[in-house]
């Protein structure tokens, strides 16, 4: 089962390079990463998705918890979050099949975002599912390259992660 966290971290250089180190050498495998800075400057905040049972997600967390720059780790459930990854998919569109693949993208509410002699850019935003549903429909037509952001998740509603300080980040 795969699983989310939200890690906030000081925002520091080398801090990636723990947090990456510490999952290759405990055997662990990182299914996504993505990382930004949070609201306060000297907070960035990890949205790992890790693949695994109950317990390695809890020994990946206690691991993460050890490492000094690590100021919080939270789980975050599936039903209780909103997940979204971006994506961008480099398609063949040779000019008898355009007007095919530009419905595909208007079904999924997705954007072209470049158009080439015999290619089109689609942007994409949303979850799994619908990401791979489109590609699904796209590699009719010839996917040429697949770029992916990673998944990144917030808790819904008024629920909040907060740093160890007790702060709202």
């Amino acid at each position: 089962m795969r699983h989310t966290l939200a890690v906030l971290v000081e925002n520091s250089p080398g801090v990636l390079t723990r947090v990456a180190g510490l999952f290759s050498r405990r055997g662990f495998n990182i299914d996504s990463l993505a990382v930004g800075v949070t609201e306060d400057p000297a907070v960035s905040r990890m949205t790992i998705v890790v693949d695994g049972d109950e317990r390695l997600v809890e020994q990946v967390e206690k691991q993460l918890n050890k490492l000094i720059n690590v100021l919080k780790v939270s789980t975050l459930a599936p039903g209780e979050c909103v997940a979204r990854e971006l994506v961008l998919i480099k398609v063949n569109a040779e000019p008898e099949v355009r007007s095919q693949i530009l419905q595909i993208v208007d079904i999924f509410r997705a954007k072209i975002v470049d158009v080439g002699k015999r290619s089109l850019v689609v942007e994409i935003t949303g979850d799994e599912e619908k990401v791979e549903a489109l590609l699904q429909l796209l590699r009719e037509f010839g996917v040429r390259e697949v770029v992916r952001t990673g998944r990144i998740a917030m808790a819904r509603g008024a629920r909040v992660v907060r740093s160890a300080k007790g702060e709202t980040v």
